[in-house]
């Protein structure tokens, strides 16, 4: 009794929390660098599985687990479910097998870190520190950083190892240890954790070291994996706070889904075990503590791997009804006119430059659309509107110069993440291809209106014949524009070709005006200096229109403007947003 009581007083809770945290930071910085190696050097396959999205659940389902597994963050999943939707691009019940899929991407980690590898930890460190450094390709470079943050991980769940082997014979922790194999204080207090740290795989990875010390069972870990799926919906609650009904929805459906497959298995955990006891690795030549500390963690990663596979394969029939229950539980608000924002400019994709691109490509589409509203209103605000008229054109300005500046703003913060070289050239594409078209909006609304306002003082009425000149040179650029702005949209270089083309023929149209303007001049009309001044500025006008126009469309020939083309078109779905 007195030896017991020894040891429980000589125990020094400082190195067991240092080795317990300091492992732990080791391990989340160990996977945020290996996601972020893996985000770069498989970026184009996450771009090009999201672009070959369709109605097809299943694809989406694939996709979801995909891109999860790579960037680790069922939260950006969400953010870029939550930008298709409200794109247009696919409805929330199409969107909710990418949900269901980032749940089996998550697994992954789970897999790795139950790999007894943590004594060749620092072997990979120093591999990856040695590729990281001492080479001069890029590509093997980032492997580097691949090995180096899987070796991080490793290293840090040996530390915690390390750090909770005195509790082995620790009896108030082993005690509490088996309290674990009551399903409900297990899936608490790894629920809570995991709103704690917010990372599913830092729990999983505290539960796998737990397991390979023999302090739980596998119905314990059962139990905690549970739990960490409910945990994580802590993040997907504060992603949700503030956002439109769209981003709240997404969010909801990662809500409803981790609780209630939770809800199906604490029921099932004695046969989960049964199941997983037959498809995992088995050393029964063990005595039970040392084959408890074998065989448990990768049973417990197979179990976490298995229930969130089942769950999507159950819930993937039901995408409708999914839908309908979150819409009744999130409904429409009210809209409150607080002025135009960036819709798709979410900070938390900006680590995964690929998809950052994607958001960029969306807003730029909603820029374009606003710089084609205002040629529409401009075709009659300009030669016959009033002073309300010409007003509204300087009001949709605004809104385009505020979408324009939180597009270069997001481009300014994506530059100093780490980005490839070709990542690098797209960024500089979409700045040009942002400010051509806010130097649209800019001649609408500085020298278009400045001339019908002028109009409007001189009391100058348009002839029919003069009206019907200008509104023919007007819908001929406004039709350059729509063409240069798809050709961006789809990366069309046939499209693109087309609008420098017109070169020739917008010149005749402009000569043909002008042509007319000269006979105006000579004309018996007392006003006729100043019709032929403002008209004139509206042809000149609409000329650098078009010029913008044109390097819109040269940005696409001259350049491979693939990181902005690729996105997904559902069935049903085609053109330019708007």
């Amino acid at each position: 009794m007195e030896d017991q009581l020894g040891t429980v007083n000589q125990l020094e809770i400082l190195p067991i929390v240092m080795g317990l945290l300091g492992g732990l930071a080791f391990f989340l910085f160990g996977l945020e660098q290996m996601t972020d190696a893996l985000k770069i050097v498989a970026g184009s396959r996450m771009k090009g599985l999201l672009a070959s999205l369709t109605t097809n659940r299943f694809k989406s389902l694939f996709a979801g687990a995909f891109v999860t597994s790579i960037i680790q963050s069922s939260s950006v999943t969400t953010v870029l479910v939550v930008g298709f939707i409200t794109a247009g691009l696919m409805s929330l019940s199409q969107s909710i097998g990418i949900i269901l899929g980032a749940n089996i991407g998550t697994t992954v980690t789970a897999q790795i870190v139950a790999f007894k590898v943590t004594h060749y930890a620092l072997l990979l460190v120093a591999v990856g520190f040695s590729l990281s450094f001492l080479s001069k390709s890029k590509r093997i470079r980032r492997y580097g950083h691949l090995i180096m943050g899987l070796g991080m991980v490793f290293f840090g769940m040996q530390l915690m190892s390390d750090g909770t082997h005195p509790l082995r014979s620790y009896e108030p922790f082993i005690a509490l240890m088996q309290r674990m194999d009551n399903p409900a204080i297990g899936i608490l207090v790894s629920a809570l954790f995991t709103g704690l740290v917010q990372s599913s795989s830092a729990t999983l990875g505290v539960v796998i070291v737990l397991a390979s010390q023999g302090f739980i069972s596998l119905e314990a870990g059962i139990a905690l994996a549970l739990g960490a799926n409910v945990g994580t919906c802590v993040t997907a609650i504060l992603a949700s706070i503030g956002k439109p009904p769209e981003a709240v929805r997404a969010g909801m459906v990662h809500i409803v889904f981790n609780v209630l497959g939770v809800l199906i298995w604490v029921g099932f955990i004695d046969e989960l075990v049964v199941l997983v006891k037959a498809m995992s690795p088995s050393f029964a030549s063990l005595e039970a503590g040392a084959r408890l500390a074998a065989e448990t963690p990768r049973q417990v990663a197979n179990a976490h791997t298995v229930f969130n596979i089942a769950n999507a394969l159950i819930f993937i029939w039901f995408t409708g009804p999914l839908a309908a229950l979150v819409t009744r539980l999130v409904p429409d608000r009210p809209q409150k006119d607080a002025g135009i924002k960036p819709r798709f400019l979410d900070p938390i994709v900006l680590q995964t430059p690929d998809l950052a691109l994607q958001r960029v490509r969306l807003e730029l589409e909603r820029l374009g659309s606003i710089a084609v509203s205002m040629l529409a209103k401009a075709r009659t605000a300009v030669p016959q509107g009033n002073e309300d008229d010409l007003s509204d054109l300087r009001r949709m300005d605004d809104d385009l110069d505020t979408l324009h500046g939180a597009v270069v703003t997001y481009l300014g913060k994506l530059s100093q993440e780490e980005i490839s070289d070709a990542q690098s050239e797209a960024l500089h594409d979409c700045i040009a291809a942002a400010n051509y078209i806010e130097n649209i909006g800019d001649v609408i609304e500085t020298n278009l209106v400045e001339a019908g306002l002028e109009r409007t003082v001189s009391n100058l009425e348009v002839s029919s014949e003069t009206l019907s000149i200008l509104s023919a040179l007007h819908d001929r650029v406004a039709g350059t524009v729509e063409v240069s702005l798809t050709a961006l949209a789809r990366n069309d270089h046939a499209l693109a070709q087309r609008v420098i083309d017109d070169k020739g023929e917008i010149n005749g149209i402009v000569r043909l005006a002008e042509k007319h303007l000269g006979r105006r001049l000579v004309a018996d009309d007392p006003n006729r200096l100043v019709a032929f001044r403002i008209e004139k500025d509206i042809i000149e006008n609409l000329k650098r229109i078009y010029y913008f126009s044109k390097r819109i469309a040269k940005l696409v020939v001259e350049t491979d403007m693939e990181y902005l083309a690729e996105k997904p078109e559902p069935q049903g779905t085609a053109g330019v947003l708007t």
